[in-house]
């Protein structure tokens, strides 16, 4: 009887840990949704709803394709479903060709609108010079068709009102210009003129950035239009417009100034409540929108809670735990890659293929280049916070004298481990550009034509830095180089990505193979201050599991002090061993050793660290089934 009663308390226990954990919700509660939205970069967002759907554009500037179109649901969770554009301008600039570089530019601020069952995004270039026009309808599919303006309209905002079709646009002097009733080019003897001069004034004296960022809308008769304003001395705040005619004049007042979130328009629900998309710049993971209520008093939007932005929004649906914009990849596709991922400028579709070995990323030398930033076919996903880390395997038995190929973390601070060929000699190395001059700071000779390389953010209280690692078994990770302190820097304009890549210094026609490329939304591996920064552990600490519970596979960390013998096993709840992950001495260190559970029953396992001095520790860990 005693035996049946502790059953019971077990799973009665377990049920409440995992319900606890969020693993089990009750049916009504689907959770609370919380800024940031997306903890990744996705500046100047525009947003349409189209009945339950909604529909976002952003800027990725110097990444191709271009113009990401994002769907979502719930205004939480979203997901890149097309983009505008596959490349913007084949030049050299854009090409990486002959010593030019499109960094921070290709294009801008993005526009989304829909009429009369056409999709309609418009972005502006300095790159060409133009306003471009994209058209479709089939936001999700395409094809998308495309006209210019000759001219730039700096960060504009599309309009089809009543009796015709325009753009507003400009820095502090905010203008407007009509367009044909097609929306392909500017109308003849149109609407031409400033609506509103020196916007910025409501705002301040001195400014970093005076008023921009355009974002107009017609709602109930009234026109508003939102801007961006960054006083001296203040922080990024959104300015509001409104007017009862399109023309003016226009009478304006400062709608939130908050945390530096600001910058983006107006979305309703079907359930008629109303909501600010707007972003706050954090640091080297890049701009980050948020989602800011929104109610009126006396025909005027009145953003926030008291003047603030809520942490959580009263919205029932919970946060992916990671971003739907990123995701892991075992490159098993036929032709085309997911939408996750963008080239670092235009790429050279001759010298990149999933399809000449199947299930792996073939990425083959076309050209000599002088080094990261310079080279073509750079593939990239979006680094994202509070953590994250990204581990690729790689094939480099077809790699040639002066070769480099890894992951790194794109901007122009740069990072990166990878392998170099010297010769018939490979090495891992880790660059680190972090100072604005590339270094190698570590290489290590390798006989292998197998590695595996990791690489690991850490956004937390913009610490921003980033740590990497190789593996010669893809189990027991070696950290590598120093830490990399990353900076949001203007030339670039963009936070920092996982860059997938590969160049040649000496011969063109080698290549590497990618495995895959596997993501996590912790740091995995040792951390900055155990590794890096001359710290050395004084004691040992079991820290367990993360995640649990878990399916299959989870991170065991753990803490060593000099001269550890040390053992590392799992047992099943009878107290049978059913895995030895790791037996011998180790260096001083913090530790994460992998653990796969997928060919265990599910339920409850225990961790046990044992040392020669007389150390145990127990931790337990759960396996979802």
């Amino acid at each position: 009887m005693m035996k049946k009663v502790n059953v019971v308390k077990y799973f009665s226990q377990l049920f409440l840990y995992l319900a606890a954990s969020g693993m089990i919700n009750a049916q009504d509660s689907v959770g609370t949704a919380r800024n940031p939205i997306i903890w990744a970069d996705v500046p100047d967002p525009s947003v349409i709803r189209i009945g339950d759907a909604y529909y976002m554009s952003s800027t990725t500037m110097h990444m191709n394709p271009g113009v990401p179109i994002m769907k979502s649901i719930d205004l939480v969770n979203w997901e890149i479903v097309n983009y505008a554009y596959d490349i913007l301008v084949n030049n050299d600039a854009m090409n990486l060709k002959n010593g030019q570089e499109a960094y921070g530019d290709g294009s801008w601020a993005s526009s989304i609108r829909y009429h009369n069952g056409t999709f309609f995004v418009v972005t502006f270039s300095y790159t060409t010079g133009k306003t471009h026009i994209y058209q479709t309808t089939d936001i999700e599919n395409g094809p998308w068709s495309s006209s210019t303006l000759s001219t730039v309209c700096h960060d504009p905002s599309l309009l089809f009102d009543d009796d015709g079709v325009y753009i507003v646009y400009g820095v502090d002097d905010i203008k407007i210009i009509e367009l044909n009733s097609t929306a392909t080019a500017i109308k003849s003897g149109g609407l031409n003129r400033v609506l509103i001069a020196k916007a910025s004034q409501i705002a301040g004296t001195n400014f970093y950035v005076p008023a921009e960022g355009s974002h107009i809308h017609k709602i109930d008769g009234m026109y508003y239009i939102f801007l961006i304003s960054w006083p001296a001395g203040s922080m990024r705040t959104e300015l509001v417009y409104r007017s009862d005619r399109l023309t003016g004049p226009y009478e304006g007042k400062i709608a939130l100034r908050y945390d530096g979130v600001a910058q983006g328009g107006l979305i309703d629900t079907p359930d008629g409540e109303w909501y600010g998309l707007l972003f706050q710049d954090r640091g080297s993971v890049g701009r980050i929108p948020y989602l800011v209520p929104v109610a009126w008093k006396d025909g005027w939007p009145v953003f926030g809670v008291n003047g603030r932005v809520p942490a959580e929004l009263a919205i029932p649906a919970a946060n992916d735990a990671m971003p739907k914009i990123v995701a892991s990849d075992e490159f098993d596709w036929n032709s085309e890659l997911p939408l996750v991922w963008q080239w670092n400028h235009n790429p050279d579709d001759n010298y990149w293929s999933v399809t000449e070995r199947p299930g792996y990323f073939r990425m083959t030398n076309g050209r000599i280049d002088s080094g990261f930033l310079d080279t073509q076919n750079t593939l990239t996903q979006r680094t994202f916070g509070p953590e994250c880390s990204g581990i690729v395997a790689m094939d480099v038995s077809h790699m040639q004298d002066g070769d480099v190929a890894g992951l790194g973390a794109l901007q122009k601070n740069y990072g990166f481990v990878a392998v170099k060929m010297s010769g018939t000699a490979k090495s891992v190395v880790m660059v680190n550009a972090g100072s604005g001059t590339a270094v190698e700071t570590a290489n290590i000779p390798l006989s292998q034509d197998n590695i595996y390389l990791k690489m690991a953010c850490d956004f937390k209280n913009k610490i921003d830095r980033a740590l990497f690692y190789y593996s010669l078994d893809g189990l027991e990770w070696t950290a590598i180089g120093n830490t990399l302190q990353m900076s949001y820097t203007l030339p670039h304009f963009m936070g920092y990505r996982f860059s997938l890549f590969n160049y040649a210094t000496v011969t063109a026609g080698g290549h590497v193979d990618f495995d895959y490329f596997r993501i996590d939304d912790s740091l995995t591996g040792p951390s900055a201050v155990d590794q890096m920064d001359g710290y050395v552990p004084n004691g040992v600490i079991l820290y367990g599991n993360y995640p649990n519970p878990f399916n299959p596979r989870t991170q065991i960390r753990y803490q060593l002090a000099p001269g550890t013998n040390m053992s590392l096993k799992v047992y099943d709840l009878l107290g049978r061993e059913v895995s030895t992950l790791y037996e011998g001495t180790r260096q001083p260190g913090v530790y994460e050793t992998p653990f796969d559970g997928r060919d265990l029953a599910g339920g409850v396992y225990f961790c046990r660290l044992t040392t020669d001095a007389n150390f145990e520790q127990t931790k337990k860990m759960i396996i979802l089934k």
